[in-house]
């Protein structure tokens, strides 16, 4: 008759439990790729590609951003799509802040300066032979002013104005705006052709951030700070 160990009992059951737990570990499945990341990484890519800082204020987002949700905590895509979404995420604030920095010097630029009373209570006068509209000749002679469009606007990058336009635009006294700081500016050229060819923008001030046309400004409503740091005084093109 054969006895019972208590050791060998042991041992027989020790290698049971290990058997047991490894066995779990052997048929986990190992970490796959996420196909909703590669999906999301292709489309932000390309709409970043089209659109620039743009893109962060697109709609497309929103299911871009989606497509991200979807990843799985044990992907091997999980890290690569948290920072996407991070990127996306400090884009859109950015975007935001841009906005905000816009619609703040536009209001404030827009607020006209008090004026003598002249009989017709607070609104400013202007000279009767001042365009409102550009021309049919000056519209003509945009489409050949160095770039598309025809004239500067918002988002037209400053190096532009120094190099195309026809020479028409130069660098003028910098500006104080409130709440903002000190701005560059640039001025339409005092010479009949440009003021032909630019009318619209005769009386318009063109206020300068990132390198980039920020706004357009009626030239009564803002103040020129000289950049020697001299005292403010009015904005020399007001009068006219």
């Amino acid at each position: 008759m054969r006895t019972y160990s208590p050791r060998v009992g042991r041992t027989f059951a020790a290698l049971v439990t290990a058997l047991l737990l490894a066995a779990p570990a052997g048929c986990r499945k190992p970490a796959q790729p996420s196909e909703a990341y590669v999906e999301a990484q292709t489309r932000f890519g390309k709409l970043y590609a089209a659109r620039g800082d743009d893109a962060f204020v697109d709609p497309e987002l929103t299911a871009i951003e989606g497509l991200l949700a979807q990843v799985p905590a044990n992907s091997l895509d999980a890290a690569a799509a948290n920072e996407l979404r991070a990127r996306i995420e400090e884009g859109k604030q950015q975007a935001r802040s841009r906005q905000r920095a816009l619609e703040e010097v536009r209001s404030r630029a827009s607020q006209p300066t008090r004026a003598p009373a002249e009989g017709y209570g607070s609104t400013p006068s202007f000279p009767s032979s001042r365009p409102t509209e550009p021309t049919a000749e000056a519209a003509d002679a945009g489409t050949d002013a160095g770039t598309a469009g025809g004239a500067p606007g918002v988002g037209t990058p400053a190096k532009e104005l120094a190099s195309g336009f026809s020479g028409c635009f130069k660098q003028g006294e910098s500006l104080e705006v409130q709440g903002r700081g000190r701005r560059d500016r640039w001025d339409l050229s005092d010479s009949p052709a440009c003021r032909a060819q630019f009318a619209a923008l005769q009386d318009q001030a063109l206020i300068i951030e990132e390198g980039k046309v920020l706004a357009l400004v009626p030239k009564k409503s803002i103040q020129a700070i000289p950049t020697d740091g001299g005292s403010p005084s009015p904005a020399a093109d007001a009068g006219r």
